[in-house]
């Protein structure tokens, strides 16, 4: 199939592109699993309160199990116990249930979404960027121009070096290659840009 590309001054092209990528089948609730799991995975579960197995102290009986008139207890480890282990808390990242994504779920939702995006509108294809954009504001006009303020960008090596410092600092813009991204990163953000090459660098890698 033929979609449009065009250069920074609005003239407009066709490019070639693979329909498995670009016109594949939209599966919503595979969508929807992958970035479940993957939002599930990125979140940092650090909190951990100690078990009683791991309060440092004696072990010995607090006072003799008879004759005292008071309940039995063991140590003072008991969660009962000021200083004492919790029960049932958080137990620290190595406990979480790790979310295990295969990589035809992986690639099934990228070509997914990458395919609403283009009937959505909401994907543009730009010429390489062959000359160096050393400054913000005229980046940020370039994007302003395209209406492509909150964007993902899949950008070839060349390009990539060519316009990095520039986009770099530009809020709710990401500047990424084909290897380097992933379905999240593609719900994220409104648009997504690729440049010429790096469509070619994508249909190489999920052909």
């Amino acid at each position: 199939m033929k979609i449009e590309k065009q250069n920074l001054n609005g003239n407009k092209n066709q490019i070639e592109v693979l329909d498995k990528i670009f016109a594949a089948k939209i599966n919503r609730q595979l969508v929807s699993s992958v970035l479940y799991k993957t939002n599930a995975n990125y979140k940092g579960r650090k909190a951990k309160t100690k078990q009683q197995n791991e309060i440092k102290g004696s072990t010995s009986k607090i006072y003799a199990q008879k004759g005292t008139g008071n309940a039995r207890h063991a140590s003072r480890k008991a969660p009962i116990f000021i200083g004492g282990g919790v029960a049932h808390g958080p137990k620290g990242e190595s406990k979480y249930k790790v979310r295990k994504l295969n990589k035809s779920e992986k690639k099934l939702s990228v070509v997914s979404i990458i395919t609403e995006k283009y009937k959505k509108n909401n994907l543009i294809i730009f010429d390489d960027f062959q000359e160096k954009i050393l400054k913000t504001k005229e980046m940020n006009k370039i994007l302003i121009k395209f209406q492509a303020t909150n964007a993902l960008m899949i950008i070839d090596k060349k390009s990539h070096e060519n316009i990095h410092k520039s986009v770099k600092n530009i809020p709710n813009i990401k500047i990424t290659d084909t290897n380097h991204f992933s379905s999240y990163d593609l719900a994220k953000y409104k648009k997504v840009i690729f440049t010429e090459t790096s469509v070619k660098e994508l249909e190489k890698r999920y052909a």
